[in-house]
């Protein structure tokens, strides 16, 4: 599988993003952006009290979080009614993902602490979703077009975890670094599935990683 070129390049530049310029590669309204900026404002905030994020990353939250999240918003699948994001923590990539538009999202942390935040966040950013304070190998009755996850587990693990979630169809956008080629690898010798990989609009080691019609390889 080759890897593919986003529809642009990383974003490069010596110093940190800021939110015009981020908000610019993500097209998105003045409204949108407004959202966006409360959310960096809190994550900030909390992350004195919670270890949301790595704490070197909020020298530059704009490219390290939104834009890396955000970019997997072009790759929306037409049609699709509901988004899983696995191990959410601060809400990378899913509660980014409701603030530009994704309907029907589902946030699962275990953490209890770290769902306060994200409820806190989703009142603050004026969107709706759900937040399950638990384990994902207890959620019931649940199942999405769109599974999401980073920095969770490797590719195998993960398409594991998510088995009981996937809707017919669905797909999985997935957030992964320099290993997401050897992950990949690893997973296929469980898994069949149609795949995808393209560099990071964040960072240029960085890969987004695209899976479809997963199934198990020995059913």
């Amino acid at each position: 599988m080759a890897l593919r070129q986003s529809p642009r390049s990383a974003i490069a530049g010596p110093g940190p993003l800021d939110a015009g310029t981020v908000a610019a590669a993500l097209g998105v309204s003045r409204e949108t952006r407004a959202k966006l900026e409360i959310y960096v404002e809190l994550l900030c905030a909390w992350q004195a009290r919670l270890n949301l994020v790595g704490p070197s990353t909020l020298a530059d939250p704009w490219r390290r979080h939104v834009l890396d999240c955000g970019q997997l918003w072009r790759w929306w699948p037409p049609g699709a009614r509901r988004l899983v994001d696995l191990g959410s923590g601060a809400g990378l990539p899913g509660l980014v993902l409701a603030i530009l538009g994704a309907p029907d999202v589902h946030l699962v942390e275990s953490d209890r602490r770290k769902a306060t935040f994200l409820r806190a966040a989703a009142r603050a950013c004026a969107v709706s979703v759900t937040v399950h304070a638990q384990r994902i190998e207890t959620l019931r009755d649940l199942s999405a077009e769109v599974v999401v996850a980073r920095a969770l587990a490797p590719i195998d693990r993960l398409l594991a975890l998510a088995e009981p979630l996937r809707a017919p169809g669905s797909v999985h956008l997935l957030l992964k670094g320099r290993a997401a080629a050897l992950e990949l690898t690893a997973a296929k010798r469980r898994w069949m599935m149609q795949s995808e990989m393209h560099t990071s609009l964040a960072d240029p080691e960085g890969r987004v990683v695209i899976l479809r019609d997963v199934a198990p390889a020995h059913a």
